[in-house]
C-alpha cells in the first residue's frame, strides 16, 4: 500500500476512542503563537487528542481542520477532512497527522483562507499549490508521506503552521489583504 493509500484508508475507527468536543481557542491566545512539541503519536493522551481533534471538526460549520493549540493543547497534531468543500479536487478523507513537516512545495498560488481562531478575518495567503507532507499517524506511529494539491495542500500548509505557531493572518502580505468574513444566510 502506497503512503496516500494508507492515508486515505486510514479511518477514526483505528483510534479506539470516543472524542470529546473542545472549545476552539480565539486568537490572541498565547497558545496560538508557540511552537508546538513533537508528540508521541502512540501514547494514549495523543490518540484521545486525535479523536477530540475529529469530533470538534465534525460539528464547527464549514471547518476542514483543526490543530491542537486551537483546542488549547501545545502540541504538533492536526485533523484534516477536505472532502465535502467545493473548492477540492484531490483528497484522501478524514485523517490526523502527528509531528508532521512539509517536504516539498511547488507552484505557488494565492487564495482566500479563514481559521475558527480568527473567526471575524479571512485573508489572502500565498501557498504551495502542489504538497508532499511526511507526518505519523496516531495509534500505530507509523510514518506516512501524503502527495496532494490543490485546496487540500492549502490545508495541510495551514494546519501544519499551527503546530509551528503561526496563524494565516501572519502570513497575508499586508492589511490589504485581510477581509472582514461574509455570512451569508
Amino acid at each position: 500500500m502506497s503512503f496516500n493509500e494508507r492515508v486515505a484508508a486510514w479511518t477514526e475507527a483505528e483510534l479506539g476512542v470516543e472524542g470529546k468536543v473542545l472549545e476552539v481557542v480565539r486568537a490572541p491566545a498565547h497558545v496560538l503563537s508557540v511552537p508546538g512539541k513533537d508528540v508521541d503519536p502512540t501514547a494514549p493522551e495523543t490518540i484521545q487528542l486525535a479523536a477530540d481533534l475529529i469530533a470538534t471538526m465534525r460539528v464547527s460549520p464549514g471547518c476542514v481542520g483543526l490543530a491542537a493549540d486551537q483546542v488549547g493543547v501545545s502540541a504538533r497534531v492536526f485533523c484534516v477532512d477536505v472532502s465535502t468543500h467545493v473548492k477540492t479536487k484531490t483528497h484522501h478523507g478524514t485523517y490526523v497527522l502527528c509531528n508532521a513537516e512539509v517536504l516539498e512545495a511547488s507552484r505557488n498560488e494565492k487564495a482566500r483562507e479563514g481559521c475558527m481562531s480568527v473567526p471575524d478575518l479571512t485573508g489572502d495567503v500565498k501557498r504551495a499549490s502542489r504538497l508532499t507532507v511526511r507526518g505519523q499517524l496516531p495509534v500505530t506511529g507509523e510514518t506516512v508521506e501524503i502527495v496532494t494539491d490543490a485546496f487540500e495542500a492549502r490545508c495541510l500548509q495551514h494546519e501544519i503552521d499551527h503546530t509551528d505557531g503561526l496563524l494565516f493572518i501572519d502570513r497575508v502580505a499586508g492589511a490589504h489583504a485581510l477581509h472582514q468574513r461574509q455570512t451569508y444566510l
